[in-house]
């Protein structure tokens, strides 16, 4: 992945298969960042992984001298590095409502898709599985109040909940096809901007292929 717009000296290391990765591919995309991505086993990080980041862990991205190791903080910075197109709203309550919401799906969603990846045939991923199901049928008519989550634009919560929804074959999720339509049409919409195809790793593409 790269898009070759905007001159830019940057490394992310990624996790092909990591929705925090992801999100963040997602947000280099739709700026047209050029970036050198390197795709990174979690199990077998390279050495100078850990001499840029005091935990080693994914993802990082480096910039110049700058080394950044939190997701969202990482949105946040490319979205001020490369104002346009924003991918925050410009007014502060709305900038707060957009971190609200970036929060509660990480305490809501984050966590539940979290326990199903790290064993998705284990019975005792069952309870997980549920519960991150039903809250997303909760969620239903949010999705189609708006194009974009709860926004006439594309925004980073975009960016964090597209991910997740990609992943519902692999976490074992089908949403009722009748009750889901608005989010079935709304990850048509997400999956089919060139941002987000730009964005998916090859492991990525072979979890709908």
């Amino acid at each position: 992945m790269g898009v070759v717009t905007k001159r830019s000296s940057m490394t992310f290391f990624s996790d092909p298969s990591s929705h925090y990765s992801h999100r963040v591919r997602i947000v280099l995309a739709e700026k047209g960042v050029t970036v050198d991505v390197v795709d990174v086993d979690p199990d077998n990080p390279p050495s100078e992984l850990a001499d840029l980041n005091p935990y080693n862990a994914l993802p990082t991205l480096v910039d110049r001298d700058l080394v950044l190791y939190e997701p969202n903080i990482m949105m946040e910075y490319l979205d001020e590095r490369f104002p346009h197109p924003p991918l925050l709203p410009v007014y502060p309550v709305a900038r707060a409502n957009s971190r609200l919401m970036i929060h509660r799906i990480q305490k809501d969603w984050c966590g539940l898709v979290d326990q199903i990846l790290e064993d998705p045939s284990a019975k005792s991923s069952e309870p997980a599985r549920k519960e991150l199901r039903e809250s997303l049928q909760a969620t239903v008519p949010l999705f189609g109040e708006m194009p974009f989550f709860l926004s006439e634009e594309f925004t980073i919560v975009d960016c964090c909940i597209a991910p997740i929804l990609w992943r519902l074959p692999s976490l074992g999720i089908e949403l009722d096809a009748k009750q889901a339509k608005p989010i079935t049409k709304y990850m048509e919409r997400i999956f089919g901007r060139e941002g987000f195809k730009a964005s998916l790793s090859d492991l990525e593409e072979d979890i709908r292929s």
